[in-house]
């Protein structure tokens, strides 16, 4: 059975992952010398997010899936991000989310996806993302941000 995702949970946990990207950014941002590689991930993040959202348009990709971003300029990227994905979500439609995609991978492999089962790995693909970033900064002496999805519902932030 393949049940159909609800599309306003789907916009809750871009709400949430939006926090969290910017979360991450404020904390590595606040840094003197933030990891490098916290940095490439972040980066990374956004990039895959973009990725993603081209895909779904049936879009040309505009960037590379392993940028090398600034802060300054994954801070911009998650700004934009945040209303293209708003504007995507928001003329998506709860039909839209069965809908397939076809697409090629970054090796050049062709697939065909549901538009549900795209958003939802772009969630957790980022999650993964930030998780790697926490320890990477915990090994560098630093204390990463709190990006829990139960912490940000608990304290209002995604409701």
């Amino acid at each position: 059975m393949n049940a159909l995702m609800n599309l306003g949970y789907l916009q809750r946990l871009f709400s949430y992952d939006d926090w969290a990207n910017r979360e991450t950014m404020s904390t590595l941002s606040n840094l003197q010398s933030p990891p490098v590689r916290s940095i490439r991930l972040l980066a990374h993040i956004v990039s895959a997010e973009r990725l993603w959202l081209e895909r779904l348009r049936r879009d040309k990709q505009t960037q590379p899936v392993w940028p090398e971003f600034s802060l300054k300029e994954c801070r911009e990227e998650i700004a934009e991000l945040h209303r293209l994905w708003g504007n995507y979500l928001e003329s998506l439609g709860e039909d839209g989310l069965a809908s397939s995609v076809s697409y090629k991978n970054t090796k050049g492999d062709t697939f065909s996806s549901q538009t549900q089962d795209i958003l939802m790995h772009i969630i957790l693909h980022s999650a993964y993302h930030r998780g790697q970033i926490a320890i990477d900064m915990r090994v560098a002496g630093f204390t990463p941000a709190y990006t829990d999805f139960i912490h940000a519902t608990r304290q209002g932030i995604v409701e």
